[in-house]
């Protein structure tokens, strides 16, 4: 994995690289599942990761990280910096 020049999280890491193991052990040890990194929440990363990732490949989009996230309390009110909740973000993304 190649690590960003930024100072990520270790939950936001294994968002990016959609880790489940990884982003599971983060929170267990105590990660904010709320998290906010350049204005956009944890939970809209993971949405944009996983367009993203579905859209590069040309694979069907899987939500695993997502449904992960919301089911270990990620508030899907949070906005980004553009005013986007996580529905609306999905909606536009094609999520």
């Amino acid at each position: 994995m190649t690590i960003p020049d930024v100072p990520w999280s270790a939950a936001r890491f294994a968002v990016e690289e959609e880790d489940l193991e990884r982003l599971r052990e983060a929170l267990d040890a105590g990660a904010d599942v709320n998290e906010t990194f350049g204005g956009m929440p944890l939970l809209l990363h993971a949405i944009d990761t996983e367009a993203d990732g579905a859209v590069q490949s040309g694979q069907p989009l899987h939500v695993d990280t997502t449904a992960y996230l919301l089911s270990s309390g990620a508030d899907p009110t949070l906005k980004d910096g553009q005013g986007r909740d996580a529905r609306s973000f999905a909606e536009g993304c094609g999520h």
